[in-house]
């Protein structure tokens, strides 16, 4: 009874304040000498209102700080419940920092009401990309962040998403389930950000992951490379919870990635 007590305290009140930063170095062929060495901070699933609020967007926003980052993605699943109530807690994320700017994706729990929720992100200095794209500029080259839609209650269009940008230009894609990353890997893409599993939320010693989510029973956590051409695909564990209030060997996190080329 007293192990399970304290497991119990663990997992509700100590992990979940925990916050995990990993920290990795991706290779991408093709990328340009000009944004070698980016710095791309990428955090999910803040389930803001659901045992989250303002206090967690606030300590996620100083430890992003502290990395100085060059770009700064947001993976899905910004809310977990009605958005009127949850601006206040939204707000603190203007206070990110990031050479490039901050983009942001939707995920399943973002759709109560997704035009109110893309206004209140705008609000806060995020560009939200749904089935579309942006160009980062630098010393004359290029680059695009993609962003594609929900796959549960939106509609993922890779092919609009990816309209006019060429075939060789680096394509960073935003994509809130990771399985969907056997789809992106059939267009010309170099590497896919990815949130909605937790990591499974709940671990267990040698078993790993107790249950995923649909969009998650492929790709959990972690670096994965995908496809016949060997996308990167990086699965987030995320900030918040959902379904219940518990994280278990299971720590929030915010991923930091270090781009660099091939031939640089």
């Amino acid at each position: 009874l007293g192990a399970g007590l304290a497991v119990g305290a663990y997992a509700s009140l100590w992990e979940p304040n925990r916050l995990e930063v990993r920290r990795l170095t991706l290779t991408l062929t093709g990328l340009p000498a000009a944004f070698n060495g980016l710095k791309v901070v990428q955090f999910s699933d803040m389930h803001l209102g659901f045992y989250a609020g303002a206090k967690a967007a606030v300590r996620v926003v100083e430890a992003i700080n502290r990395e100085k980052p060059d770009l700064i993605c947001f993976t899905g699943d910004m809310v977990d419940g009605e958005v009127d109530a949850l601006e206040e807690a939204i707000l603190p994320l203007s206070g990110l920092e990031a050479a490039f700017g901050k983009y942001s994706i939707l995920g399943n729990h973002d759709f109560y009401d997704v035009e109110k929720l893309i206004r209140m992100e705008e609000k806060a200095g995020f560009t939200v990309l749904r089935n579309s794209h942006a160009k980062l500029r630098r010393g004359g080259e290029q680059i695009a962040v993609v962003g594609l839609d929900d796959g549960i209650w939106g509609h993922p269009d890779p092919a609009s998403a990816l309209e006019g940008l060429p075939e060789g230009m680096i394509k960073i894609v935003l994509m809130h389930e990771p399985d969907y990353g056997d789809t992106t890997a059939e267009y010309p893409v170099h590497l896919q950000l990815s949130g909605h599993s937790h990591g499974g939320q709940v671990r267990l010693p040698w078993l790993g992951e107790v249950v995923t989510p649909p969009g998650a029973k492929r790709y959990v956590q972690g670096l994965y490379h995908v496809g016949s051409r060997g996308m990167p695909l990086y699965v987030n564990r995320g900030i918040g919870m959902t379904q219940l209030p518990i994280r278990l060997l299971c720590q929030p996190e915010l991923t930091v990635l270090t781009l660099r080329g091939a031939d640089v």
